[in-house]
């Protein structure tokens, strides 16, 4: 069998890595700063397979660059980086790492929504600033979590883990999808709302929708106005979700009283004003960062590229139809 050239556009955990060279011969960008286009054009060409990251623009003149590459194996659950219908209209596989992630989503996203509540990364900063004197009957009043209702927007594997968690502090799950999800409502008690009545009675709000042309700018300057004045927002989803100008402007007016972000609508940049409010959380897309997840898609993302160098379907294959034995 022939070894196959792969290229990594950046580093991933050394365990995918080692796997892949078993039966690869590998190039990888060890810079851990993501590609310039000139350089991710100049890289991918002449190679059998690209494992791409989420921050990598693969569209169809990256893959005209990457002449006879057969799989862009994304190494990540997100795949709005890669235009699909071009990679079809081209015979090139392309694959996903879904799965993995959900519960450490999830966990990042409680995360969040406990740090904004309890003010905990403000009380931080206002601590190592030498500012605590004491206890004071005022000081950092956050708000509490238990018994309060919780809105989830998107019913799917991370929205269902995420709502889940939710039983333990006997908080009331309100969600919103397309359709009703009996499996939500069987495991989490939650009750199927309109997206409007979600925002009016939630105390926190987190996200869990796909990026999709419907899900863009889903939460804007209306939906904020619904929102509770005490009410918190959390996105681990995609930045663009929200409408981050808007969202910018509620948290300025005490429209909304906090937000927790992982994900930006123009990242890595910041929407202006953002970074100077002490009432958002800014962390830099990292609720699929732990040691475990962060291996387990880099052996996803390998095991699709060594599928399709033997011939068989990638087992988590975005466009099958491309596939050929």
């Amino acid at each position: 069998m022939t070894r196959w050239n792969v290229y990594v556009t950046n580093e991933i955990p050394k365990p995918a890595l080692d796997k892949l060279e078993e039966y690869c011969d590998i190039e990888v960008n060890r810079t851990g700063l993501v590609l310039e286009r000139s350089v991710l054009l100049e890289k991918v060409k002449g190679r059998d397979a690209v494992l791409s990251l989420l921050t990598d623009p693969i569209d169809a003149e990256v893959m005209d660059a990457a002449k006879g590459v057969k799989i862009f194996a994304n190494y990540a659950v997100g795949y709005n980086n890669i235009d699909i219908p071009s990679a079809t209209e081209r015979g090139i596989m392309v694959s996903n790492t879904p799965g993995v992630l959900t519960d450490t989503t999830a966990e990042m996203a409680w995360a969040l929504l406990f740090s904004v509540a309890r003010r905990v990364v403000e009380s931080d900063k206002y601590s190592r600033m030498g500012k605590y004197t004491g206890w004071g009957p005022m000081l950092f009043l956050g708000q509490d979590v238990m018994n309060k209702t919780v809105g989830v927007i998107g019913a799917g594997r991370i929205g269902l883990s995420f709502a889940k968690r939710a039983k333990a502090f006997d908080m009331k799950v309100l969600y919103t999808d397309v359709a009703a999800n009996p499996q939500f409502e069987q495991e989490t008690g939650g009750q199927f709302v309109s997206l409007d009545t979600l925002l009016k009675e939630s105390d926190f709000v987190s996200i869990h929708t796909p990026l999709l042309p419907e899900t863009h700018h889903l939460l804007g300057e209306k939906e904020f106005k619904l929102m509770k004045n005490t009410a918190i927002l959390i996105n681990t989803s995609r930045g663009p979700v929200v409408d981050e100008s808007a969202l910018v402007k509620a948290l300025q007016s005490g429209e909304i009283w906090g937000a927790g972000l992982d994900v930006y609508e123009f990242e890595p940049e910041f929407t202006e004003g953002l970074l100077e409010l002490d009432n958002a959380i800014v962390c830099p897309h990292i609720a699929s960062a732990t040691i475990d997840t962060r291996t387990k898609m880099g052996m996803i993302a390998v095991s699709n590229i060594i599928a399709a160098m033997k011939g068989e379907l990638p087992p988590t294959c975005l466009n099958p139809e491309v596939f050929q034995k």
